[in-house]
């Protein structure tokens, strides 16, 4: 198990990017949380195994339709906080 953390920025606000985000986690086994930060980007934390954590980032690369990713900056590490589910958080 690892931990993602990502900062996508772009056009990644009003356009469900994190509706897409949490679905995809959800279809990927992956838990933690996405939020929109007041700088205009969306911020992730994931947690899962290696290979999904690899397709999430692919998915989060691609974003929904409406969206326009520009850049995305991620770490990965060891630390787990052990969250239960993927949630947007407000």
């Amino acid at each position: 198990m690892q931990q993602l953390h990502a900062n996508v920025s772009g056009r990644v606000q009003g356009v469900g990017f994190r509706f897409f985000v949490r679905d995809k986690a959800h279809e990927l086994g992956i838990t933690g949380w996405t939020r929109n930060t007041p700088e205009g980007t969306v911020e992730i934390v994931g947690e899962g195994e290696q290979e999904d954590l690899e397709c999430f980032m692919d998915w989060i690369k691609q974003g929904p339709p409406l969206s326009r990713v520009d850049h995305v900056e991620t770490t990965i590490s060891e630390k787990i906080s052990g969250y239960k589910e993927f949630l947007i958080r407000f």
